[in-house]
């Protein structure tokens, strides 16, 4: 926190903070990856990027402290030997009951890193409803940036869902169209293309979206970033969730109907193949930053 390694039990903020009383916090969720006795942290420039970003889409004044070399820190004195997670948070500390909505800074920096297990879905598939709440707009909220405040939309999406009986869902954006999941983004496949809704769907700028995308395009396979609405859900051949916590998770059924025959797909399972060796650092080399 701030520059200083401190107990778990001691990483608090006080109840009267701007973060606490506002969401005034932007993140991310950067995996990194333990493969031949080396942890890979994965396209990390990448996740710096979009974190400075969206540090200046919420127009916070910026920190006094080096991230890059935080997560170094941390990783190292956990010597991990498994798949982690990694969460820097630039947030809005302080006491002051004077302190207004508008407060901008200066920002405070955490950096928590933690095991990262393998989502339970990823071999058997999901089961996903289109959800009743909307997702939200970009001219209500920044969608294409990691900001904490967003994740009510997803939350209230999420907890209906579990409450219906599904997995997981889907929400459509305030035009109707297919936006993203609540944590993850979404894409389908029909005849042998994958269809995935472009960047303006008031969907997040996913890198893990990217990264799918860049390594269908090498491999060959057909792309469309496009408008998707409801009814050609059903349609599809195969679709998967992909994040940085979900990887790429099959989805085998929508609405209560099965997805083909409600089994993963071949091409899906080919993408999983081509992510985990990326994501190891076995081809892509270049997004591998290795901790030292």
């Amino acid at each position: 926190m701030n520059g200083k390694i401190v107990p778990w039990t001691e990483a608090r903020v006080h109840v009267f903070s701007p973060v606490v009383r506002y969401a005034t916090a932007v993140f991310e969720s950067i995996p990194g990856f333990f493969h031949t006795q080396r942890m890979n942290v994965f396209r990390l420039d990448d996740y710096l990027r979009r974190l400075n970003y969206s540090q200046k889409m919420m127009r916070f004044s910026g920190i006094d402290h080096d991230i890059r070399e935080g997560i170094f820190e941390v990783i190292k004195i956990h010597s991990f030997q498994e798949d982690i997670l990694i969460r820097p948070m630039i947030y809005l500390d302080g006491e002051s009951p004077g302190g207004s909505i508008g407060t901008t800074g200066p920002g405070s920096l955490a950096i928590t890193v933690f095991p990262m297990p393998q989502n339970r879905f990823i071999d058997s598939g999901c089961r996903i409803q289109v959800s009743s709440w909307t997702r939200m707009s970009d001219n209500s909220m920044p969608a294409r940036i990691k900001a904490t405040a967003n994740y009510q939309n997803s939350r209230l999406a999420d907890l209906q869902s579990k409450h219906d009986g599904y997995d997981s869902c889907l929400l459509l954006n305030s035009r109707g169209y297919v936006s993203e999941g609540p944590g993850q983004c979404f894409a389908m496949i029909r005849d042998g293309v994958i269809i995935t809704p472009d960047i303006n769907s008031d969907i997040l700028e996913s890198i893990t979206r990217d990264t799918i995308l860049k390594l269908a395009k090498s491999d060959g396979i057909m792309i469309e970033q496009r408008n998707i609405t409801r009814s050609e859900l059903y349609t599809a051949d195969e679709a998967f969730y992909c994040g940085s916590t979900w990887s790429v998770t099959p989805i085998v059924g929508i609405d209560g109907l099965p997805v083909s025959d409600g089994k993963p797909g071949k091409l899906t399972s080919r993408l999983q193949e081509l992510y985990r060796k990326a994501t190891r650092g076995e081809i892509n080399q270049e997004w591998s930053t290795l901790v030292q």
